[in-house]
């Protein structure tokens, strides 16, 4: 399992270049960037990666519908031109009261508009010539993508079994957020597997992203998660996937708990087929530096 972190997207610039530039120093294998109203993702990951080497870079997630397919594979294919290959390019739907309130578009049928989506955005990654039209989508491209670049892997953030199925069928994996091991371990991996196999494809990729924070006192940090991600625990897809996990909100999924004991958490997720943990790292300054590390320590023994 490949061990990365969330790094602060609501900073000044420089100093997200030096928070990855630090990431890497401490051994972390890979820095992921939120989408929300925040810094563009995909171009602080072009310019932050043509920076900072030796460190793997990847969205977590960008939405699709903004964006459409052809110009999203431009853009992918640029951060990998930018930072010679080391983009994992995570997409997904948003949700319903983002794409219609703040965007004004349609969020009908999302399932089948990431079935369309993919339908474009795959082949115009890997360098071919598109021709699609779909019930909601459509593209008829000139030819191959004029970038001298490689294909990066596709995640497609999916939490139900119909979007695991598009995301294992299609794609190379899914991300997730908010999501407890019990939930992954029984729903979540055998899902996208079975996906996958159907498909004949190889195992998909499966990133888990969930809060850290290193303390001595587990029940102040939970009682922090629960305050800071407050708002996960009022959207649809994420309560579904609380309530399948039994907890309460986004507390009940966050990993606390002595550098030990949140070393133990994130190997059992490595054991019930977690490919890449994106940690995102909560609380004082001294507790996201110990959560880092904790991390990094993680590094080649999961």
């Amino acid at each position: 399992m490949r061990i990365g972190v969330m790094f602060d997207t609501e900073q000044p610039f420089d100093s997200m270049v030096a928070q990855v530039a630090s990431l890497k120093e401490s051994g972390i294998e890979k820095a992921w960037s939120s989408q929300i109203f925040a810094y563009d993702a995909l171009t602080i990951l072009a310019v932050i990666g043509h920076e900072v080497g030796g460190i793997d870079l990847g969205t977590a997630v960008v939405p699709t519908y903004p964006r459409h397919p052809v110009m999203m594979a431009a853009q992918a294919l640029t951060v990998q031109a930018a930072t010679e290959g080391r983009l994992t390019l995570g997409i997904g739907l948003s949700h319903q009261m983002v794409i219609e309130n703040v965007f004004g578009m349609s969020f009908e049928k999302p399932a089948r508009h990431m079935l369309e989506y993919l339908s474009i955005l795959m082949p115009t990654l890997h360098g071919e010539q598109v021709t699609f039209e779909g019930e909601a989508m459509k593209a008829s491209t000139f030819g191959p993508p004029q970038i001298d670049a490689p294909a990066p892997p596709v995640l497609v953030a999916a939490l139900g079994s119909v979007m695991l199925g598009i995301a294992g069928r299609m794609a190379q994996g899914t991300v997730t957020w908010m999501t407890g091991p019990a939930t992954l371990e029984s729903h979540i991996v055998p899902t996208i597997r079975a996906a996958a196999a159907e498909a004949g494809r190889p195992d998909p990729e499966v990133a888990v992203g969930l809060p850290v924070c290193v303390t001595d006192d587990a029940d102040a940090a939970r009682q922090l998660a629960a305050d800071t991600f407050a708002m996960y625990g009022y959207l649809p897809s994420y309560q579904a996937m609380l309530a399948r996990e039994g907890v309460d909100g986004p507390a009940g999924v966050a990993i606390v708990g002595t550098a030990t004991e949140v070393q133990a958490q994130v190997r059992h997720l490595a054991e019930i087929g977690t490919t890449d943990f994106i940690g995102a790292p909560f609380g004082s300054g001294d507790q996201i530096r110990a959560s880092v590390d904790a991390l990094s320590g993680l590094v080649g023994s999961v």
